[in-house]
């Protein structure tokens, strides 16, 4: 349950991050024609509600990834103990070869 919290995280974060792209690109169209050469702008460049909602957008994906991949490896390791045992022993079912 943790790895798909984590994985919708992510994909919110990703989706909010394609968002705020589309809106960093219409908000700063003008500038490709108007510029002296330079047809892009700087991060520090960006007004203060733009930057906010991209480090926000970014701090929400690494937060995602991260409790998607623990939540992965917590799982994976419940399933090696459950599998194996407490002992170490494998115990041997009929159903299986």
């Amino acid at each position: 349950m943790r790895a798909l919290s984590g994985s919708i995280i992510t994909a919110g974060a990703l989706i909010g991050l394609g968002l705020a792209a589309v809106g960093v690109g219409i908000r700063y169209q003008h500038l490709a024609s108007v510029g002296e050469g330079n047809s892009y702008i700087l991060f520090k460049q960006l007004d203060t509600p733009m930057t906010l909602l991209i480090v926000v957008l970014v701090a929400s994906l690494l937060a995602g990834l991260a409790t998607a991949f623990l939540g992965l490896a917590y799982h994976h390791e419940r399933r090696h103990y459950e599998r194996f045992g407490a002992g170490g022993v494998r115990e041997r079912s009929t159903h299986l070869p």
